[in-house]
């Protein structure tokens, strides 16, 4: 209950962690595009400066012609078509909000755009400022002392004569038309360069006041004040527009949020592997401490080992003093006919007890690899005339096959896993069986024996079971004899199985012995 707890308190950190940075992320994200918009907001200020600047520099009484500011405004969108900040559209509106000069695509300009000072679409965005300290909307506008006049030729042109000016008004719906009679008796001044110049105002001191005729170039005197009047409340300026492209700034901002997905990713991952390697740490932890009471544990049985190999050794002792007797008992020459009976039953039982005591012992004993050179073939020959009594006991057939190879293993140690097995397999089959040890190469560095017989086999739910202490099938058997062979196997590194012969009996198979060099 305390682990689960633990984990579901790491769990939650980390998972609160990655949180914390996924809101760090998102904050530092609306903070990059608040910042790309107000660097947006920035140019367009600077631009409304530059303009009002130009405006200034090139008003003369009041007025600029557009011939003179057309290029000012071409310059301005067209000059940089790669930078950062690109102006798409330049216009500077009169009192009804209408545009007087209009540069670049006319069509992103509505008088519904412009009810609010930013206006912001999928491709450009939209800003409406003041021009000298004047205001776009009707409401409150003030007073602009510039005014922009229309091209040189649009006035002074003999078939522009008597040229109808119209003026909707935007409250009303309505169309009033204008008319000017131009006259071409004053041509207008130029320099040396020939760009137009502005007269000096005259001596008079005549109305200087909006529309007042003072403020009209000479060609224009012939002009009523009503009329001046009309043409100056069109185009006096008093609001700017300047539409730019956002392709760059969505583009930053979708870099932007690549790299914070990425960091968040990261993030994410990290988190997770932080998990990870906690969970770990605590299963390596839990298994350290499992491996230390473990260990402890194996060193008590390894005394309790120790004290029950040596309880049994010391047990064999009074156990063949115990034959000994009985045997002396039914040599005896006045020795009662049951006497004998009982005393050849005792020496049987003493038998059976030393047998198992030593198969204990065996069992008990620790292993220690002596590896030498041993030829295994000559070794598994030896082991059979060592059994020839049995063998020939049962009429049994043994063969011993395979390639001669010498393997690296403990001499006394491989004998008793060749002995122990060969005993299995005599008290396997019936009279007339046949038994086969065979030897052949596995690979280049390692063999493979095999003990086949005809008997009757291992049950496959019991091809595991057999290696384990006092677990045995045979009546007289202790149990021990395929448990002692498996130690010894592991001890050398090699692996034992039992599998199925066809058409009966049983293999025991050692694989990876390692052949000498």
């Amino acid at each position: 209950m305390e682990l689960k707890r633990s984990q579901k308190f790491a769990a939650s950190l980390l998972v609160g962690a990655w949180l914390l940075v996924v809101g760090w992320q998102v904050q530092e994200h609306l903070r990059v595009v608040e910042a790309a918009k107000s660097d947006l907001r920035s140019r367009s200020h600077e631009i409304a400066g530059t303009l009002s600047a130009v405006t200034h520099a090139l008003r003369f009484r009041g007025a600029i012609f557009q011939e003179r500011l057309e290029p000012v405004l071409n310059e301005l969108v067209n000059s940089r078509p790669n930078a950062l900040v690109k102006l798409i559209y330049v216009g500077l509106l009169n009192t009804d909000g209408d545009p007087v000069v209009a540069v670049g695509d006319t069509n992103l300009f509505t008088h519904e755009n412009i009810s609010e000072s930013e206006h912001w679409s999928d491709n450009s965005v939209l800003f409406v400022l003041p021009v000298e300290g004047a205001s776009v909307s009707p409401e409150g506008v003030t007073n602009n002392p510039t005014v922009v006049l229309p091209r040189f030729p649009e006035m002074t042109n003999g078939a522009a004569r008597n040229r109808d000016f119209q003026r909707r008004d935007r409250r009303s719906g309505e169309t009033n038309f204008i008319s000017f009679n131009f006259t071409n008796n004053f041509p207008p001044p130029t320099n040396a360069a020939g760009e137009l110049e502005m007269p000096a105002p005259p001596p008079d001191g005549g109305d200087r006041s909006r529309g007042g005729g003072n403020r009209r170039p000479p060609w224009m005197r012939g002009v009523s004040d009503a009329d001046f009047k009309a043409l100056v409340a069109k185009r006096e300026l008093h609001g700017l527009v300047l539409v730019m492209s956002t392709e760059n700034y969505r583009a930053l901002c979708t870099r932007d949020l690549w790299l914070r997905g990425v960091i968040a990713f990261f993030a994410g991952i990290s988190a997770l592997g932080a998990g990870l390697a906690w969970r770990n740490l605590r299963r390596t932890s839990e298994l350290q401490i499992r491996l230390v009471r473990a260990s402890e544990l194996n060193s008590h049985l390894k005394e309790l080992n120790l004290a029950a190999a040596g309880l049994a050794h010391e047990t064999r002792n009074p156990l063949n003093l115990i034959r000994g007797q009985a045997q002396m008992i039914a040599r005896l020459p006045d020795a009662a006919p049951d006497v004998r009976e009982k005393s050849k039953i005792i020496m049987d039982e003493t038998d059976k007890v030393t047998a198992q005591l030593t198969e204990f012992i065996n069992y008990s004993r620790p292993r220690e690899v002596r590896r030498t050179k041993i030829a295994l073939t000559a070794a598994c020959s030896e082991i059979v005339r060592t059994l020839g009594y049995d063998i020939e006991e049962k009429k049994l057939r043994v063969e011993v096959t395979g390639d001669p190879l010498a393997i690296e293993a403990d001499e006394q140690l491989l004998r008793q896993v060749l002995f122990n097995l060969l005993i299995n397999a005599t008290q396997a089959v019936g009279e007339n069986g046949q038994i086969k040890i065979e030897v052949r190469r596995a690979s280049a560095t390692e063999a493979i024996l095999e003990v086949r017989d005809d008997g009757h086999g291992v049950a496959p739910e019991n091809r595991q079971e057999i290696f384990k202490p006092y677990f045995t099938t045979h009546q007289k058997g202790t149990g021990l004899g395929l448990a002692v062979v498996s130690q010894i196997v592991l001890a050398h590194g090699w692996e034992i199985t039992c599998l199925p012969n066809e058409p009966r009996g049983a293999i025991f198979r050692i694989t990876h012995l390692k052949i000498a060099s």
